[in-house]
């Protein structure tokens, strides 16, 4: 199976050092406001999914949603979050360490698409 979301060792790290001081965490993705289309890490819970959204897969057991609009333009390609330094103007719990997480992205090959993983609805 294809996945749709895949997380870099670095960003894995910073993960594993937020769920220890945070516990269980969430991923989403609008294209929206504060840093448009960066990924954002809420405590799980803490941001509420809707029928707005579809959940895309997990990284490093963090459940990893989208925005459904923002999904329609990225449904072609497979996205690796990593972490870089400088911070972002977004509530994602590793603003405040001076690091941002960000997408970086690639397009399926045909014989991936043919194996992706499904979305799951958030309704």
């Amino acid at each position: 199976m294809t996945k749709r979301v895949l997380v870099s060792p670095a960003a894995e790290k910073v993960i594993a050092d937020l769920k220890e001081k945070f516990g269980p965490l969430m991923f989403h993705q609008s294209g929206g406001c504060c840093d448009g289309s960066q990924p954002m890490c809420f405590e799980k819970g803490e941001f509420k999914v809707g029928g707005s959204d579809v959940k895309i897969g997990t990284i490093a057991d963090c459940e990893f949603f989208m925005s459904r609009d923002q999904f329609e333009y990225w449904k072609h390609t497979q996205l690796t979050i990593d972490i870089t330094p400088g911070r972002g103007s977004s509530f994602s719990l590793e603003i405040p360490m001076g690091l941002r997480f960000i997408v970086h992205s690639r397009l399926y090959t045909e014989a991936e698409m043919l194996a992706i993983e499904p979305i799951e609805d958030c309704l």
